[in-house]
C-alpha cells in the first residue's frame, strides 16, 4: 500500500511540475504562430511520432530506445522551448491515437516528463549563452550543457518511475539502464546536433534524409537484435534436448538467489538422475540412450511449461529444475507427482528396468539467506540426490530430511569416515588431532544447548571435526615449529582453510561442510580470512565455531603462544567480542563454560 501511494504521489508531482513548465513555456504562443511554423510543427511533430514507434532494439536486454529525443532537441536549439513543447504536445496526441491500448495516465506521465525534460534543457541552453539558429563552435559549451541535462534528468525520471511503480531496486536498475544503453543514447545526442544542421541548412528535405537515416538505422538494430537473440538462444540451449544448458542454468541460479535473498521469497533447487540409465545405454546402445534423455527432457518442458520453473540439462542424464516462489515441500509434492507421471509413461526397453518402468532419483534442496555461493545450494541438491539413489531410487528426497534412525547412522559413520582422514595428523601434527577433537566435543554440547535441528547439528558438530583438514597441505617444519612464524609461514597457515574447503569438495559425502572449514577463521568485524566476511554475511554457527576453536586454540599448549587458564581465556573472549567474535554467541559460549566449570568443581568436591 505504501509503494501505491508513493507512486500516485510520484505521478501526481510529474504531472503538475510538466504541465506547469508547459503552461508556462508555451504561454499564449500557440496563437501567434504562421501557417509556414505550424507546417514546420506539423513535420517535425510527425517525425517525432514516426521515431517514437520505430525503436531501437537493444542488447542484451532488447531495451527500446526511440530517437524522439534527437527531433526536441533539435527544435530547442533551433525554435526554442515554447516551440519545441508544441511539437511534443501534437506528436504525444498522434502516439495517443496510435496507441489506445496503453492506458491514458501513462500517456499523460510520458508528456509530462518529456516537457520537464525539454523545459530544463532549454534553460541550460541559454543559461550557457546558447543562441537559437545555426549550429555555432563558440557556443559547443551550451549544447553540452543542454544535452547533458536532457541525458541525466531523463535517465533519472524514468529509473524512479520503473522504482515506485514496479518497485525495481533504484542501483541495479539504474546500473542497467545505463549499462545498457548509454552509448546508443549518446548517438541520439550527437544525432541532434546533426539534425540542427540539416533542419536549418537543407529544411523539410533535411528532415526527410535524417527521418530515413533514422528508421533505416532502427530497422538495422532490429535486425541486430534477432540475430543476437538467435544466437544467445542457441548458445543457452543444449542442442540434444532444448532444454537450457548448464552455463544458463548456473547465471540464472545466482539470478535467482539474488532475487531470493532481496525479497525473502522461496527458492528451491531439484536435481533429477534417470535411475539404472547405464544399464539402459549398455544393452540397447548409445542412440536409445539419447532418445531417453530426450523422452524425460519432453516430459519435464511439458509439465514445467505453466509455472515459472527453469529447467536445464545439467549434464549426462542429469537435469535441474530450479523453483522461484516453491519451499521445499511444494517442491516435493510437485516432483512426486512428476516422478509417478514417468513411471506411468511407455518407454521401448523400459521393461529391463529393476522396477519394469521408467524411473528417476531427486534431489531437492531449498535456499536460505546464509548460502554466499551458489555452489552450496548444488552441493546440498546433489547430496539430497545421493541419498534418494542410496535408499533405492525412484524416490524424491529433501535435502536434511531423514529419520531420525537413518540419521543416527549416517552421522555415527560420517564421524568414522573423518576419524579416518584425521588419523593422517597422528603421523604429521598430533595436536591438531587432539585440538579437532576436542573442538568436536565442545561443538557437541553447544549443539544441544543451541537446540539445533539434526541437519544444523550434523553439519555443525562435523565440521567442528573437520575444520583444520586443510592443515594437512602444511610443511611439517611449519606445523611444529617452536619459534614465531615468519610473514611467508604465516600465509601460508592461511591457506589451509581454502585447501580443506577443496578436500571437503573433492567427494559428494562432506561437500555441505565446507563453509564450516573455509570460514572458521572470519572475523566479526570483517578483519578476518579469506574473504573478510563481516557480522551476518558469516553463517551463524561458523561464527560459534570461530569461538570454540580459539578457546580451545588459547587453552592448550601450542609451539607459538603461551597457554591461557579457562579465567584468562574467557577474558580474551570478552575483550575480542564485537571484533573478532559474534558478541552474543561469545556471552552464550561463556556461559556454557562456566557452568561447565561449576560442574567441574562440584564433582570433585
Amino acid at each position: 500500500m505504501a509503494k501505491l501511494n508513493l507512486g500516485h504521489l510520484y505521478a501526481f508531482a510529474i504531472c503538475l511540475t510538466g504541465l506547469g513548465l508547459f503552461t508556462i513555456y508555451n504561454q499564449g504562443a500557440l496563437i501567434h504562430y504562421t501557417t509556414s511554423t505550424w507546417v514546420w510543427v506539423y513535420a517535425l511533430s510527425g517525425a517525432a511520432a514516426v521515431l517514437t514507434i520505430f525503436t531501437f532494439q537493444l542488447p542484451p536486454q532488447g531495451n527500446g530506445l526511440s530517437l524522439d529525443s534527437s527531433v526536441y532537441l533539435a527544435c530547442i536549439f533551433v525554435f526554442g522551448p515554447s516551440f519545441s513543447l508544441t511539437v511534443l504536445l501534437v506528436s504525444s496526441a498522434v502516439i495517443f491515437l496510435i496507441e489506445r491500448k496503453t492506458v491514458w495516465w501513462k500517456h499523460l506521465i510520458n508528456f509530462a516528463i518529456y516537457s520537464i525534460i525539454i523545459a530544463s534543457a532549454s534553460f541550460s541552453f541559454t543559461a550557457l549563452g546558447g543562441v537559437r539558429g545555426p549550429l555555432m563552435d563558440d557556443h559547443l559549451l551550451a549544447y553540452a550543457g543542454g544535452m547533458a541535462i536532457y541525458f541525466v534528468l531523463n535517465t533519472m525520471l524514468i529509473v524512479f518511475y520503473y522504482y515506485v511503480f514496479y518497485n525495481e531496486n533504484l542501483y541495479e536498475t539504474l546500473k542497467g539502464m545505463l549499462k545498457d544503453t548509454i552509448i546508443a543514447y549518446l548517438s541520439t545526442l550527437v544525432l541532434a546536433l546533426v539534425l540542427v544542421i540539416l533542419l536549418y541548412h537543407n529544411h523539410i528535405f533535411g528532415l526527410a534524409l535524417f527521418l530515413c537515416l533514422s528508421v533505416l538505422l532502427s530497422y538495422a538494430f532490429k535486425q541486430m537484435f534477432a540475430m543476437y537473440r538467435d544466437i544467445e538462444e542457441r548458445a543457452n540451449r543444449d542442442p540434444r534436448t532444448g532444454l537450457f544448458n548448464h552455463s544458463y542454468f548456473e547465471l540464472t541460479l545466482e539470478v535467482e538467489m539474488r532475487k531470493s535473498r532481496s525479497t525473502g521469497s522461496s527458492l528451491s533447487l531439484a536435481m533429477i538422475d534417470i535411475d539404472d540409465f547405464k544399464k539402459y545405454n549398455d544393452h540397447f546402445g548409445h542412440l536409445k540412450g539419447d532418445g531417453l534423455i530426450v523422452f524425460l527432457a519432453e516430459l519435464l518442458k511439458k509439465e514445467c511449461g505453466g509455472a515459472e520453473m527453469v529447467v536445464s540439462r545439467y549434464g549426462g542424464e542429469e537435469f535441474t529444475i530450479l523453483m522461484p516462489s516453491h519451499d521445499t515441500e511444494q517442491a516435493k509434492s510437485f516432483l512426486d507427482r512428476l516422478r509417478k507421471t514417468l513411471n506411468n509413461s511407455y518407454f521401448e526397453g523400459a521393461e529391463i528396468f529393476p522396477q519394469g518402468c521408467l524411473s528417476f532419483s531427486s534431489g531437492i534442496a531449498g535456499y536460505r539467506s546464509d548460502i554466499h555461493d551458489k555452489s552450496e545450494l548444488v552441493d546440498q541438491a546433489d547430496q539430497a540426490l545421493y541419498y534418494a539413489k542410496k535408499q533405492g531410487k525412484n524416490m524424491v528426497h529433501v535435502y536434511g530430511h531423514q529419520s531420525p534412525q537413518e540419521r543416527d547412522i549416517d552421522f555415527s559413520q560420517d564421524v568414522r569416515d573423518i576419524e579416518q582422514q584425521l588419523n593422517l595428523f597422528m603421523y604429521k601434527d598430533l595436536e591438531t588431532f587432539k585440538h579437532s577433537k576436542r573442538v568436536f566435543r565442545y561443538a557437541m554440547d553447544v549443539s544441544e544447548l543451541l537446540m539445533l535441528d539434526s541437519l544444523s547439528k550434523r553439519q555443525f558438530t562435523l565440521g567442528s571435526l573437520i575444520h583444520d583438514i586443510g592443515k594437512l597441505e602444511i610443511p611439517w617444519g611449519i606445523l611444529n615449529k617452536k619459534e614465531k612464524l615468519t610473514p611467508e609461514e604465516w600465509e601460508m597457515v592461511k591457506w589451509h582453510v581454502t585447501w580443506g574447503k577443496q578436500m571437503a569438495l573433492m567427494g559428494d559425502k562432506f561437500k555441505d561442510l565446507a563453509p564450516y572449514i573455509e570460514l572458521h577463521h572470519e572475523r566479526y568485524d570483517g578483519k578476518g580470512y579469506p574473504h573478510g566476511f563481516k557480522g551476518e554475511e558469516i553463517p551463524r554457527l561458523c561464527r560459534m565455531l570461530t569461538i570454540i576453536d580459539s578457546f580451545d586454540a588459547m587453552t592448550t599448549e601450542r609451539p607459538y603462544q603461551q597457554t591461557k587458564s579457562v579465567e584468562e581465556a574467557i577474558v580474551e573472549l570478552r575483550a575480542c567480542s564485537g571484533s573478532q567474535f559474534d558478541p552474543v554467541l561469545t556471552e552464550f559460549f561463556i556461559s556454557y563454560i562456566e557452568s561447565r566449570q561449576l560442574r567441574t568443581k562440584e564433582a570433585a568436591v
